[in-house]
């Protein structure tokens, strides 16, 4: 299965979005399931699911996930500086853009791309050179 940033994004932002309370473990056995994202299989939310526990950018408070099965707590301070930084669709399709141009990229330089774009946005916005 290819990795798809689009959908690693989504997922990221719902995350974000949960209404929970904090410090709760949320845990379903059928991720895919029970986290549906329109246009998107329950398998391939499971792999992106994984593929964003495997970079640590959610805290599974503590239970090591396993296909399929899901655990989260909250984002981590890299999850929440992801999120952050692609929230704004300009800058997500800026980061998204540049990383196709550049044509290799890993989870760890899409999210500096997009903290690099967010930067160049602050700058412009305030004028200030960071």
């Amino acid at each position: 299965m290819r990795r798809d940033m689009d959908l690693i994004r989504v997922i990221m932002l719902k995350l974000e979005d949960w209404d929970k309370s904090p410090g709760a473990i949320i845990s379903s056995p059928h991720i895919g399931e029970d986290f549906p994202i329109e246009g998107y299989t329950p398998e391939q939310v499971e792999y992106h699911y994984m593929l964003i526990v495997e970079n640590r950018w959610i805290d599974t408070g503590g239970s090591r996930p396993t296909f399929g099965f899901f655990y989260f707590r909250a984002l981590t301070g890299e999850g929440h500086d992801f999120v952050d930084s692609v929230r704004d669709e300009e800058v997500w399709a800026m980061t998204r853009d540049g990383a196709k141009k550049a044509g290799a990229f890993t989870l760890e330089l899409l999210g500096q791309l997009a903290k690099g774009f967010a930067k160049k946005q602050i700058e412009k916005h305030t004028g200030i050179e960071l």
